[in-house]
């Protein structure tokens, strides 16, 4: 039970980061590309390199609260930056390459998928 309020608190935080991240952009009148989506993915990204690092022997909890919690509800890039960089660590190129593409195409075509089937043309 600990675990689970651990990553609601952390992602209901992360979460409300990733708004203010959005918010300040709109205020800022960055609306021509996706400048807050984009500054979130390397924030979450770093702040996840960082946290590998400091917590690599660290607490379970606090994993749980920053990890999954925090940069899971401030973006799931950070996770997926972290398993491609675990992947090219040990020495795992080719599996590397193919979850990046695997990823990246395949959640662009799923979510393109979806929106065909919702409007009905699917």
């Amino acid at each position: 039970m600990q675990s689970l309020l651990l990553v609601a608190v952390g992602g209901a935080a992360g979460a409300l980061a990733r708004y203010g991240v959005g918010a300040l952009a709109v205020r800022l009148g960055l609306s021509g590309f996706p400048w807050s989506t984009l500054a979130v993915n390397l924030i979450g990204g770093f702040a996840m390199g960082l946290l590998a690092g400091w917590l690599a022997e660290g607490s379970p909890a606090l994993r749980l609260l920053f990890g999954v919690g925090v940069l899971g509800g401030f973006t799931t890039f950070s996770a997926f930056s972290i398993d491609v960089v675990r992947l090219l660590q040990g020495d795992q190129w080719a599996a590397a390459l193919g979850y990046v593409l695997v990823s990246v195409i395949g959640a662009i075509g799923a979510c393109w998928l979806g929106l065909l089937v919702s409007r009905g043309a699917g």
